[in-house]
């Protein structure tokens, strides 16, 4: 079989192309420039800088396949990071990382794929992909500590169908020891860990650059509506934030509400952060064509938010209820809520409140 094989530079897609062509595919390796080379040098823990593409290459020539860099900033400008500048600006928290997946490596890199003949993209993601019942399907990765599915879930039966995940039955252990013994000059690269267009983890300072808008400061309240200080605008904080808030009172207060409608940010204390319900709309559902109205299964609204038994309403307008076993604390408008049966991604949406 012919593969695209996403290349980040790190240690798992490097692995990934390797233990493809080991199984006798035939490979073309590409990476996905994303955003100017200026910025791109002053990236640190992240992905797709100017050293990635060059440890890239370096794999793809050790391994003896054809390797290209792809101009996608255009795309990867309007798919990933004006949807990301927006939420915040809505009070929102988003997720780049998972319409980086569905619109960029899965989307448009899949397109490429095509045109060159490949009949799918592989990359180094931790989940496996199964053909069961006559459907596709999207299981957790083997390595429960890696496991990387909830930022897959948006993933449809076309993309899944032509997408291959061969890390999916290991351990970063094992990955790692199979990059040293082929001699992988990345075998000990460190995991990218911060959004990759935003490196300083300031996505204010990110938003006021690349809009030319400055956010206006406004008012803290509490619950009642009583003003308890100035906040410095409502891009800076996210539900449950703590921590920046610079209000001295009698207790810990958290970000409760983001209103950009009154431009103010609504606070309390921690336990009023914890509610079993949640809604969730925008669903892609991959277990099936059209869900049950009611089912039970164990659900995740955050990347490292442990899954949490629930009971999952569809409505008629195909938005979803969830009604959790326990209190869940500070589901976030903005992110995604994955839905599990076991180790088989059921769908995913985004939480509306």
């Amino acid at each position: 079989m012919k593969i695209l094989a996403a290349m980040s530079g790190g240690v798992d897609s490097s692995v990934a192309a390797l233990l493809l062509k080991n199984e006798g595919h035939e490979l073309i390796g590409a990476t996905m420039k994303l955003y100017d080379n200026e910025t791109a040098g002053l990236q640190t823990k992240t992905c797709c800088s100017l050293d990635d593409t060059d440890d890239a290459r370096r794999v793809a020539m050790r391994l003896g396949f054809p390797y290209y860099v792809f101009n996608y900033e255009d795309d990867f400008r309007c798919e990933v990071i004006d949807r990301f500048v927006r939420a915040y600006e809505e009070g929102r928290t988003p997720n780049p990382c998972i319409d980086c997946n569905r619109f960029m490596k899965f989307g448009k890199l899949y397109e490429r794929a095509r045109i060159l003949g490949c009949e799918a993209v592989a990359t180094g993601h931790y989940a496996r992909v199964v053909f069961e019942d006559g459907r596709f399907l999207l299981k957790k990765g083997l390595d429960r500590s890696k496991d990387q599915s909830y930022v897959l879930a948006c993933l449809s039966q076309e993309q899944l169908a032509h997408t291959r995940f061969p890390l999916g039955e290991l351990t970063k252990d094992e990955v790692r020891r199979l990059a040293e013994e082929n001699g992988f000059y990345n075998a000990h690269k460190p995991d990218s860990q911060d959004i990759c267009f935003v490196p300083d983890g300031d996505y204010a300072g990110f938003i006021e650059r690349t809009t030319g808008r400055d956010c206006p400061p406004g008012d803290f309240v509490l619950e009642d509506g009583t003003v308890v200080g100035r906040h410095k605008g409502i891009t800076h904080y996210t539900i449950g934030q703590r921590r920046g808030l610079g209000i001295a009172w009698s207790h810990s207060l958290f970000v409760k509400k983001i209103d950009p409608a009154s431009n103010r940010v609504i606070l309390s204390d921690d336990e009023s952060l914890y509610s079993r319900e949640t809604e969730v709309s925008g669903l892609n559902w991959i277990r099936w064509d059209e869900p049950p109205k009611e089912f039970r299964c164990s659900a995740r609204i955050r990347y490292r938010h442990t899954e949490q038994p629930a009971a999952v309403t569809v409505r008629e307008d195909g938005s979803v209820h969830v009604l959790f076993d326990e209190p869940q604390r500070a589901a976030t408008p903005g992110q995604t809520a994955v839905f599990y049966d076991g180790d088989t991604v059921l769908g995913s949406g985004t939480i509306v409140k």
